[in-house]
């Protein structure tokens, strides 16, 4: 998404040199870029710093040619462009890294009815300048905006690699997926240059390879609660997944007395005001990515009732219910959490 609320999200690995089995000394290197307008952070071990740094700037360079892709800030961008030349009757090929997002974000719509939806740009624009303006969209604006939102307006061929606009006007929003997707395609790039052992922070979307050297996992903290300042009081022990969380922390507007979050109902077309923060835990960082987007416009229930298809995958939910702040965790989440003790 493109506003992530990950200030309680930590990441706690193992520092200095550490021997590795195939008996190579392994040094810890981390590199910083801002890409996607967020900061990106990338800590690998890698066996001296000429293979670190070239593997780490391949990996960026890759993560700013999908931001060309995938951005509906960039007019540029292929994302963009697609929305200006298609139409009824007007399917556009497009690149494959596009193909598979929409691919992978028209299948997560039919799972949640809707809840998720990359067509919602135009309802989505609207927000974002009301919460420049601190006032509420104009109701026929909005209406208007809403009439071209809905995921079954969005034509794929995967014969044709094309995508068809059934709507003129239509405009489409990935930034409840786009990092999650760069952040793997990232890791890969690392593997394939020879470093596994990684961890790729896109502003609080984690994409984790395989563990530091000596451990069993990335250790990642969390806190139970959702205030900025919040303790660390709960550690997960991850490898080869990936974690994500979708929160309005520092994304939301008061208006009226009403606080409206960045994350926007596709059903509703108004920004969410229950005030959440949904961590979600999956084998990769597009599903992390899209499910808590998803299961913040879902809610607890459903949400939950939801990851129990998915294999290894599991959530935290933080919200506020009448003044008080109530957690939700789906059974396997405790699965993956960390000894106090765990290095």
């Amino acid at each position: 998404m493109s506003y992530l609320y990950h200030t309680c999200l930590l990441l706690s690995t193992l520092s200095g040199n550490q021997q590795c089995t195939e008996s190579e000394i392994l040094h810890r290197y981390e590199f910083q870029e801002v890409h996607m307008g967020v900061q990106w952070r990338i800590v690998l071990y890698a066996t001296d710093k000429p293979i670190a740094n070239n593997a780490s700037q391949i990996a960026f360079r890759r993560v700013k040619e999908l931001n060309k892709v995938l951005s509906d800030y960039d007019p540029n961008s292929e994302l963009n462009q697609l929305c200006q030349l298609s139409g009824p009757g007007k399917p556009v090929k497009v690149s494959p890294d596009l193909f598979q997002v929409l691919k992978r974000s028209q299948a997560l719509s039919r799972e949640t009815a809707g809840a998720f939806d990359v067509t919602i740009s135009p309802v989505v624009r609207l927000w974002r300048r009301a919460r420049r303006r601190k006032e509420l969209p104009d109701s026929e604006r909005l209406q208007a905006a809403r009439d071209l939102v809905g995921y079954e307006l969005m034509r794929l061929s995967e014969q044709n690699q094309t995508v068809e606009l059934l709507k003129p006007g239509m405009r489409l929003d990935l930034g409840g997926i786009a990092k999650g997707y760069a952040a793997d395609v990232a890791i890969r790039v690392l593997q394939e240059q020879g470093i596994d052992r990684v961890m790729i922070d896109a502003s609080g979307d984690l994409s984790l390879g395989a563990p530091p050297p000596g451990s069993c996992g990335w250790k990642i903290g969390i806190s139970s609660t959702d205030a900025p300042d919040a303790k660390i009081d709960r550690y997960l022990m991850l490898r080869d997944c990936a974690v994500a969380t979708s929160g309005d922390a520092f994304q939301h507007v008061v208006i009226n007395g009403t606080r409206y979050s960045h994350i926007v109902n596709p059903h509703t077309g108004l920004g969410l005001n229950d005030h959440s923060r949904v961590t979600v835990i999956a084998p990769d960082g597009i599903t992390a990515d899209s499910l808590a987007s998803a299961i913040s416009v879902l809610g607890p229930e459903k949400g939950i009732a939801l990851l129990s298809q998915k294999p290894g995958t599991a959530c935290l939910i933080l919200r506020h219910e009448q003044d008080q702040l109530k957690s939700y965790e789906s059974p396997c989440f405790s699965c993956f959490e960390a000894s106090q003790t765990a290095p």
